[in-house]
């Protein structure tokens, strides 16, 4: 249950993409005005303040569809400025408080849910031939309606969800093997300057990636803490068991560097009656979000 907002508040702004803060209920008047004090532009990304797994995130592409998305929310909503980068990854960053170097534990590469022409077959019999993305087609019948009869020329390739995101259609790669002593400097960098950040999933749009070893050309579009999971290890070439060790190693990290802020900050333990209306909390939140008024 975190605001992102709180948590891009956080983060150097030249690290972000410019962001605004709706609350639910905000008048349409309102929403035009704050959104003209800003530089952004549309096409831009309208997602829930507290949300996860992509849920109600939207880009929008007029005015008028960023105001039915607001009539349509019942929670507080970001509005932020849509980053045309093509590449997108999440990186995971820990660092232990009583050290000064922190590390990358995993790298996810995401692959959108595009489909590559044939020259003979609808965009929706191309979904049909693929079972990750059969699971999209039903979401994509009410947004993509038109462009789902469409046939595509022969390589021809259409994005038909721009989100880096497992439960909307996206394919997770562990490229772990990416990670060298410059990305972990640059990374390391970044996260040193958001105060308090020692564990958790930072994903990244980004140009190429040796810009992105060096630091250069990228937005961070999300910022996780202790919530986070190691995505990497949804690559569908990993065996359960690896899950099971990736979630496992990184929980004992977390519990050490838990028991550091404990010991070395002062940082009280939540009780477990907190954790439990947490999850309540939680699930009530996203059932909330899911409906439509």
């Amino acid at each position: 249950m975190e605001s992102k907002k709180q948590i891009y508040d956080l983060i150097p702004a030249q690290y972000y993409p410019p962001t605004i803060l709706v609350k639910a209920g905000t008048s349409a008047v309102e929403i035009k005005v704050a959104l003209s004090a800003t530089n952004i532009t549309f096409p831009l990304i309208a997602k829930p303040d507290i949300g996860m797994r992509g849920l109600c995130v939207e880009k929008l592409q007029s005015i008028n569809e960023l105001l039915n998305y607001a009539v349509n929310s019942k929670v507080d909503f970001l509005v932020q400025d849509f980053i045309p980068y093509e590449n997108e990854v999440g990186i995971f960053y820990y660092r232990y408080p009583n050290e000064t170097k922190g590390h990358i534990s995993g790298i996810v590469g995401k692959e959108f849910l595009t489909v590559t022409g044939d020259g003979s077959s609808t965009v929706a019999q191309l979904l049909q031939e693929d079972p990750r993305y059969i699971l999209q087609l039903a979401v994509l019948q009410k947004s993509h309606a038109d462009l789902l009869t469409q046939v595509l020329l022969k390589d021809e390739k259409q994005l038909l969800v721009p989100y880096g995101n497992h439960s909307r259609g996206a394919k997770f790669i562990d490229i772990s093997h990416l990670i060298d002593e410059v990305l972990s400097e640059s990374v390391d960098g970044v996260c040193k300057s958001v105060p308090g950040f020692y564990y958790g999933r930072m994903d990244v749009k980004y140009n190429t990636w040796e810009e992105l070893r060096q630091g250069k050309n990228f937005s961070i579009i999300e910022l996780n803490g202790a919530g986070s999971e190691p995505t990497h290890m949804y690559d569908p070439r990993h065996s359960i068991f690896f899950a099971w060790k990736e979630i496992i190693r990184h929980w004992i990290i977390l519990y050490k560097i838990s028991q550091q802020n404990h010991v070395l900050l002062g940082m009280p333990y939540m009780k477990f009656s907190d954790g439990m209306q947490m999850l309540k909390d939680n699930t009530a939140y996203v059932k909330l979000i899911s409906e439509k008024k």
